[in-house]
């Protein structure tokens, strides 16, 4: 394939690459993503999962708001794929700078990642929203009512919910990191979340490469388009 040739080389000459995901990268990974065919956009629920997902669903509807968690965001027994290996692969050989990830299951630094940054938070930490004690994932996963703290305050995952903002360091970090990049790859994302999907306008190099199965409104912009699923085509990279 001509454009894995291309990103070959790329990356072959850089050193300073940095990787912007999103939730295509889990899928092969067996956790579903929100917005393709399959996703949870796209089955049926009482709830929108944008509205049940949302600060003030959270706060007025607890009870159904970790029902769904715990169904549709809780993937047990998930391992990292082919990307999330070779992504970790690239960094540990002083290729790759940063992963900046939409996602918030930890695939990422199970994969043996180090510098990831973590947009929307992670699903492996959570916190009581009175007293701020941390609490390990199975104390959410294990109840089937409220989690809830000694302190008598609700254990809330750290995710950021819709109406939420991002956490503004994370931001920087991600925006810091962007600027200086010589390669910059995009995968397994629609880019319609903002500000995350903002995050492109700050890079400055001439080598953009989007990776993802379906075309995005960003396809024009880039500077090489591979389709077809992440792990693939990151699979058949080689580090060198």
């Amino acid at each position: 394939m001509e454009h894995l040739e291309q990103l070959q080389a790329w990356i072959d000459e850089s050193d300073n690459i940095v990787f912007f995901g999103g939730a295509g990268v889990s899928t092969e990974s067996g956790i579903p993503d929100f917005r393709s065919v399959d996703g949870l956009y796209h089955q049926q629920f009482a709830y929108p999962p944008e509205v049940i997902l949302s600060h003030t669903f959270y706060e007025q509807h607890p009870e159904s708001f970790f029902d769904f968690y715990r169904k549709k965001l809780l993937v047990s027994g998930a391992q990292p794929n082919a990307a999330h290996r070779k992504l970790a692969e690239l960094e540990q050989a002083g290729r790759l700078r940063a992963v900046i990830t939409q996602n918030i299951d930890g695939l990422h630094q199970m994969a043996g990642s180090r510098e990831v940054l973590e947009l929307h938070g992670s699903t492996l930490r959570n916190y009581c929203d009175r007293c701020g004690k941390f609490w390990d994932t199975s104390v959410v996963a294990e109840r089937a009512d409220i989690p809830r703290c000694d302190c008598g305050g609700t254990i809330k995952p750290d995710v950021v919910l819709y109406e939420e903002a991002l956490d503004s360091e994370i931001m920087y970090r991600a925006v810091d990191h962007i600027r200086r990049a010589d390669l910059l790859i995009i995968g397994g994302t629609s880019l319609v979340v903002y500000p995350a999907a903002g995050l492109i306008d700050y890079y400055r190099g001439s080598r953009l490469v989007l990776i993802n199965k379906s075309p995005t409104a960003m396809d024009a912009r880039a500077d090489l388009v591979l389709s077809g699923p992440i792990g693939e085509i990151l699979g058949a990279i080689q580090v060198r």
